[in-house]
């Protein structure tokens, strides 16, 4: 059995990690890479780092501090945000990235998916999906563009999709649950796991303990992603991992 994730994100905007609610309202949390250290000393299995403005004029930034995170921290590390060719997953993982996530790139241009498992390996490749249910229908559509602009494209159809070209992981984030700390979308990704044979990455809504060991009980997840309360101090990823160990879901601890 493969042991259950804890995901630290961090979303990086003009060199600092911050944190919003709904895609929105964002607050400053930390230097990105000391942050990274505290999580890596702390117990968390890997980091995920978006630069969440994406910019041109960005991009040599953030590539600077890549090569500051993957010379302090020793597990590893997922980037995404302004990735739109092979020549930037190859500028990333140069830096010292594990993997690359991909998300509206991979929409636009679902050949990237392929390009980057074809030269890189599918374990490099994470498509993210940002999604949230329409009242009417129920039915959960996808969003570009940091969750502004939705899209003709269907979760778990989507979701499938990118597996058939070569994705090595999902990491879903639905929007209603973003930052509001009531629960990951346990239905949908229970649903999200049937229907894939790659991990899936819970993204949006821990809030508590209870969320994480519901994420992977009911939800069915691999790995469970979370933002704000790691970064103010609400739940330390070290009793996090000795809580889940105590409601028997599999996680590594350190000795």
């Amino acid at each position: 059995m493969l042991a259950k994730r804890i995901i630290p994100c961090l979303d990086v905007k003009d060199g600092q990690t911050v944190k919003g609610v709904h895609f929105v309202n964002f607050r400053e949390a930390g230097d990105p890479v000391e942050l990274g250290k505290q999580y890596s000393e702390q117990g968390a299995d890997e980091l995920v780092y978006l630069d969440i403005t994406a910019s041109h004029e960005g991009r040599k930034t953030f590539l600077d501090m890549v090569r500051r995170v993957a010379a302090n921290i020793n597990i590893p590390f997922t980037v995404g945000g302004g990735i739109n060719e092979l020549h930037d997953v190859d500028q990333l993982l140069n830096a010292g990235a594990d993997k690359v996530s991909i998300n509206s790139s991979a929409i636009r241009n679902p050949k990237l998916i392929e390009e980057i498992a074809k030269n890189f390996g599918s374990q490099v490749c994470v498509v993210a999906i940002d999604a949230q249910p329409v009242e009417t229908s129920g039915a959960w559509i996808c969003y570009l563009n940091g969750g502004r602009i939705p899209t003709d494209k269907e979760l778990f159809t989507w979701a499938k999709e990118a597996e058939s070209r070569g994705a090595g992981e999902i990491l879903f984030t639905s929007m209603a649950h973003d930052g509001v700390k009531t629960g990951y979308a346990n239905e949908a990704l229970a649903v999200l796991a049937g229907s894939v044979g790659i991990p899936i990455i819970a993204s949006g809504g821990a809030g508590k303990k209870e969320h994480f060991r519901d994420a992977f009980t009911l939800g069915k997840a691999d790995a469970a992603l979370a933002a704000g309360v790691f970064h103010f101090g609400e739940i330390s990823i070290s009793e996090l991992k000795q809580y889940l160990k105590k409601e028997e879901i599999f996680v590594r601890t350190k000795n």
